[in-house]
């Protein structure tokens, strides 16, 4: 999601010249090892986070704790709809 974030702002052309440098300085036979490297890295930072969230998602399941926020969110929504609609009502116009 971050990665996403940072190429928002980056044009292709942008990309294109820092692979050109990066090409002139580690030279052609050293950019796919920096490659399979930083995939490696990245890999093991994805498993890292999904061991992470199995482990706190095992923890909660055995104190009780329910993990699903989505009724939570779905419940200040709509009580966040019903303020806004006792605000608007009076207010509104028909057409």
């Amino acid at each position: 999601m971050i990665s996403q974030a940072i190429f928002l702002f980056i044009s292709g052309a942008e990309i294109g010249f820092i692979l050109f440098i990066i090409l002139l300085v580690f030279g052609a036979d050293k950019v796919p090892e920096i490659a399979r490297g930083l995939g490696k890295a990245m890999r093991q930072v994805k498993d890292a986070t999904n061991d992470i969230k199995s482990e706190i998602t095992k923890s909660a399941e055995k104190q009780g704790i329910d993990i699903d926020i989505s009724k939570d969110v779905k419940q200040q929504i709509d009580k966040v709809k019903e303020d806004v609609e006792e605000v608007t009502g009076p207010v509104k116009r028909r057409f």
